[in-house]
């Protein structure tokens, strides 16, 4: 079967949540112009493309369907998932949701969520938008499977600017943690396979993004300043005596002069050198890497200054490169006892995956494309982006399985 022949039937799969012809219509026209080899995908570029004899027609309903049309962006994504994540190798044995933060820079002050804020690619603050992501993530791919535009204050709670841009009622402001929490918990709500979490330090520092993950079940490894506070291994934390009026033991600790949390770089810095392991991963581009690190089982704690909520024993994973003063990194860990320093390691630098990935997205199809101002724009463009993403990495997948395949039957194992 051609691959034109096939990006139809994944299309007319895609248009299965759609109730109107013209929407269907609207998906396999943006679809096919972000697939182009087009410097700019926007609706003009796409619709000069495709139909260059009617473009301001075309040029009409493409902007109608991505900026106005009542479609739901998170039932055309799971869509997409459910076509891609059969095809993802090694996915029911070390499947991750991959937490990301996605900048998308501006000049104007009209779209959406635009503010001066922290623009991670430049490492400056700089006028953009920015989308909380999860990605659906294994060792052979990645694929997105929620967004979310975050909203500044100053945007929530300006209601002219909300009105303009079409901003929800019920949308109101959220940290980007808060928002990461609120899209895995409508995942799981949509009956999606639950996933250990990896995110970064802006994530793993948030004392309710870390409990949000706790009380939902899900493992996590999440990345954490030098100053995360955490109790010694040997002084674990202890409940605070008495019952409360229910008769149940209570749920926090009690911290005493003689008794208190520290920080994990003070942990660091009292273990022996025997301590630390030499231990290699590979980036996303093939290469082996190397460095010492150093593992604790602890307990966190919250930054109350004197009531602290009980929390279960977890991994503290450290890097400390030989010649380094002190550790670079450190990250926090629920996953099961039994795991390996070599399996925390690869999961703690498992981020590469999606951040190729997402540079796939804006170079070839178009992601930090959209000039539109609106809030339903903004989402239906990222969602579209991601459903020809989809496509794409499918076929990738399916034609390294069928690669692998052939090799398997001109060289066999032995004793086959």
């Amino acid at each position: 079967m051609s691959t034109s022949r096939r990006f139809d039937e994944y299309l007319e799969y895609l248009s299965q949540g759609f109730r109107h012809k013209h929407h269907i219509a609207g998906l396999r026209d943006y679809c096919t112009g972000l697939m182009r080899p087009l410097e700019r995908k926007s609706t003009n570029a796409i619709a000069e493309d495709l139909q260059p004899a009617r473009a301001a027609a075309m040029r009409q309903a493409l902007h109608h369907f991505v900026a106005r049309a009542p479609w739901c962006d998170d039932e055309l994504l799971r869509q997409v998932a459910r076509w891609v994540a059969p095809q993802m190798a090694g996915l029911s044995r070390s499947g991750w949701w991959i937490i990301g933060c996605n900048t998308f820079p501006k000049r104007g002050s009209q779209p959406v969520g635009v503010a001066r804020q922290n623009h991670e690619a430049s490492g400056r603050y700089d006028k953009c938008q920015i989308a909380v992501s999860v990605s659906l993530a294994c060792e052979s791919a990645s694929l997105p499977v929620g967004w979310r535009l975050y909203l500044p204050r100053a945007w929530a709670d300006d209601p002219i600017r909300r009105r303009k841009a079409g901003v929800p009622a019920d949308v109101q402001f959220a940290t980007r943690p808060k928002l990461a929490l609120q899209q895995v918990e409508k995942l799981l709500a949509g009956g999606t396979p639950s996933r250990p979490v990896l995110a970064d330090v802006s994530y793993g520092m948030d004392p309710e993004f870390r409990q949000g993950l706790i009380d939902l079940g899900l493992p996590y490894v999440l990345g954490v300043t030098s100053q995360a506070r955490i109790w010694r291994p040997q002084a674990e934390a202890l409940p605070s005596t008495g019952y409360r009026e229910t008769g149940r033991l209570p749920s926090q600790t009690w911290r005493t002069a003689d008794h208190y949390p520290i920080s994990v770089r003070a942990l660091a810095m009292e273990m022996p050198a025997h301590a630390l392991q030499t231990i290699s991963w590979r980036e996303g581009n093939g290469n082996l890497r190397s460095s010492r690190f150093g593992v604790a089982r602890v307990q966190h704690a919250d930054s109350h200054a004197c009531w602290a909520r009980l929390q279960p024993l977890q991994w503290l994973l450290l890097k400390w490169p030989l010649g380094e003063p002190e550790p670079v990194r450190y990250w926090l860990s629920t996953l099961p006892e039994d795991t390996s320093i070599n399996d925390l390691v690869a999961a703690a630098h498992y981020h590469w995956r999606t951040d190729r990935d997402h540079e796939e997205l804006r170079q070839d199809f178009g992601l930090d494309h959209y000039s539109g101002r609106g809030w339903r724009g903004f989402h239906h463009h990222t969602t579209l982006c991601t459903a020809s993403y989809g496509f794409n990495l499918g076929e990738r997948l399916a034609s390294e399985r069928d690669l692998a395949t052939r090799r398997l039957s001109i060289y066999p194992e032995s004793g086959a």
